[in-house]
């Protein structure tokens, strides 16, 4: 399922390929997470060669960078790494208990247990080898028409494949209280629509592997040497066809773009070639007459290719999608080649993550509310929740305290502001009602079986929620997840368990620390409800303009200079972030840290000054806690990647960027106008 399905802002990139577990996790550094000194930051992560008005992010984690460099299996390495694998260390001894252990058959233990032990047993996997997979083979062999094409595309839809779009369920955009299908745009292999696109050496030398990596992996489904460059050729042209008509990722952040409901007879329109009655009957709702259609150019364009391409041209595609899809379960070549593409080449990882925690994080996905309500029992103590939604609300009266001043804002826009952010849900730990997995079947037969019953189970969970009351119990990350986000249609901010430990937050820490690292997450998310795309849904989640004609230019105004500023920034050569692309993300950022700040000095009103702590105030601790949450190494491949595809800025950038806007920051360590750290058109939004 398409993340832009849903609106939703993360503090984190998780990048991760997901059949390798490639998200930048891994086990190798200094435990510094573990073992906080005791005011929660580190004086060895520091560069004291590099001045703090230079360049704070060297000079408050050069050290630790110096001294951490990136484990060859993996692309990046840094605190969210480094807690993470903690985590999965944790879900590792968890998984091995109930992988050995004779649970109740259809329990969550057995499921827990069976699904990881299914994906440990590599000699099965093995010896099974495309055998998973075949009858899928069989079938699409068999495809001698455009009904017979499609009715094979939706199955494969149903078991993961990523084949001609994408389709789910969704909020109501204009209508937060009820779910409706959404169709989006997809089935490309490449990360993203520039990459087929762009004529740049880079991007022609990524689309040449991209294009061997396909054929390889038709030899290793059998096909002669001498037919898979051409059964390659024909997927790239087949996929650079959609990625010409599919939206760009800067237009996917608007939601009034990819807002187009539609009844039945519009979509006979649309796609006279596609049959969405026979679709919807297929998947099992026919009774749906009305959907939301993301891209409608999209749809438009793969109907003409439908007959514009040739039968057998579109069962190479489907071969090719069915076995990209399904490689993580399949052999050791199969993975390996897998691994050579999406993990060397596009993230530049040197090696494989290890086995187990490969299948950790499989098992997290396939059933992470059973394996979560294991996790939360054994490592998140009821006191953890009371103090994060303790913070919360210190944050939350902040950002109150705040619109009630701010210059630049209309008393009607500020009414419906303050009413938006007083309507705001907060999640903290884990959900209050666990997701029922009775109807998933899962033993220790086979990995890839239980993985396609896993996909085909979530494929229906979704589809099933079209047409009822929205669930606003419900949550988008599982318990054990190192991340938070904010849902612009839930109107909510939510913070699993994973990421409420140290450097985020120490209840042993000093209390600057704890603000400028999970205080100021705690502010992104929140700020999200009021960045770029968030802004534009009411307290209810409702796609609705609540702004003043007036007020609306003043915010666009000052996210433009948010924009220009990522603009920028040089991550290699020149490629230069995007601004529009992490505009929402970079808006969290500035207004996060600063209602972060505002909190935590509301919290000192009336208790004596806190003391220097080797040598810092508590003004230039609040800092070095932000700084402490984006240290990190990245591979240049990495960066590109993310650069190119993902709406976070990297990790140095986020530092810097929205330090440099603030007077606080700069009063705080004494730097001067014309010191880089101090920007000259400085941007100021909350």
């Amino acid at each position: 399922m398409s993340k832009r399905l849903f609106s939703r802002g993360c503090i984190l990139a998780v990048l991760c390929v997901v059949a390798l577990g490639l998200a930048g996790f891994g086990p190798r550094a200094s435990r510094a997470v573990d073992n906080p000194t005791s005011w929660g930051f580190n004086t060895a992560n520091l560069d004291k060669t590099c001045k703090p008005c230079d360049d704070f992010y060297q000079f408050a984690m050069g050290g630790w960078m110096k001294a951490n460099p990136i484990p060859p299996e993996y692309p990046s390495w840094g605190s969210f790494a480094q807690l993470a694998d903690k985590n999965q260390q944790n879900l590792k001894q968890i998984l091995e208990a109930a992988a050995n252990t004779k649970a109740a058959p259809g329990s969550n233990e057995q499921k827990i247990g069976d699904f990881y032990a299914s994906c440990m047993d590599t000699s099965a996997i093995d010896a099974a080898g495309t055998k998973p997979i075949e009858p899928d083979l069989a079938r699409i062999a068999e495809v001698k028409s455009l009904a017979d094409l499609q009715a094979e595309a939706t199955r494969l839809q149903e078991r993961g494949a990523n084949v001609f779009f994408r389709f789910g369920s969704n909020q109501d955009a204009k209508d937060s209280s009820q779910v409706i299908g959404s169709a989006f745009q997809g089935g490309l292999g490449l990360p993203e629509r520039e990459y087929y696109l762009k004529d740049d050496e880079k991007s022609k030398h990524l689309r040449d592997a991209y294009e061997k990596h396909v054929a390889k992996m038709f030899e290793l489904l059998g096909d002669p040497a001498d037919k898979t460059a051409a059964e390659a050729a024909t997927i790239v042209k087949i996929e650079t066809t959609l990625a010409g008509a599919s939206m760009k990722n800067t237009d996917i952040r608007d939601p009034n773009k990819t807002y187009h409901k539609m009844m039945l007879a519009e979509l006979k329109t649309l796609t006279p070639n596609f049959s969405w009655e026979v679709y919807f009957k297929s998947i099992g709702h026919p009774e749906l007459k009305e959907i939301n259609v993301g891209q409608p150019e999209f749809f438009k364009a793969l109907d003409a290719q439908l007959t514009a391409t040739s039968l057998d041209d579109w069962k190479t595609y489907l071969r090719w999608h069915l076995v990209n899809g399904a490689a993580a379960g399949l052999s050791e070549k199969f993975v390996a080649e897998e691994f050579d593409f999406r993990g060397k080449t596009l993230t530049g990882a040197k090696e494989i993550q290890p086995r187990w925690k490969r299948c950790a994080q499989s098992t997290d996905r396939a059933l992470g509310e059973a394996l979560g309500q294991v996790y939360v029992q054994k490592y998140f103590p009821p006191e953890a929740k009371t103090r994060a939604l303790e913070m919360v609300h210190n944050l939350i009266a902040a950002l109150r305290d705040d619109l009630q001043t701010l210059p630049w804002m209309g008393p009607e826009t500020r009414t419906q502001a303050t009413a938006k952010l007083e309507a705001f849900t907060v999640k903290i730990g884990y959900t209050d009602k666990w997701r029922d997995y009775s109807a998933l079947k899962i033993d220790r037969r086979s990995y890839a079986e239980n993985q396609i019953r896993a996909t085909a189970f979530e494929f229906a969970r979704r589809l099933d929620k079209i047409g009822k009351p929205v669930d606003r119990t419900e949550w988008g990350m599982t318990p054990p997840t190192v991340n938070a986000y904010n849902s612009s249609s839930m109107n909510e901010i939510v913070f699993p368990a994973g990421i409420m430990q140290p450097p985020f937050y120490d209840p042993k820490a000093d209390d600057a620390v704890n603000y400028g690292g999970m205080g100021a997450v705690i502010g992104h998310e929140i700020t999200h409800g009021f960045d770029d795309h968030g802004s534009q849904f009411d307290g209810k989640g409702n796609l609705k303009n609540w702004w003043s004609d007036e007020d609306l230019k003043n915010f666009k105004a000052r996210a433009g200079c948010v924009s220009d500023q990522f603009d920028s920034y040089v991550v290699d050569g020149d490629l230069h972030e995007n601004g529009k692309l992490v505009l929402g993300e970079s808006i969290a950022d500035l207004g996060g840290l600063a209602i972060s700040y505002a909190a935590y000095e509301k919290s000192l009103q009336g208790k004596p000054r806190p003391p220097e702590k080797d040598g810092f105030t508590p003004e230039q601790r609040f800092f070095l806690g932000w700084a402490q949450v984006w240290g990190a190494n990245e591979r240049l491949e990495y960066a590109r990647l993310m650069a190119n595809t993902n709406p976070h800025p990297l990790a140095r950038f986020r530092a810097n960027g929205p330090l440099s806007n603030l007077a606080i920051f700069a009063e705080a360590f004494g730097c001067k106008k014309g010191d880089a750290m101090v920007r000259e058109q400085a941007c100021k939004i909350w």
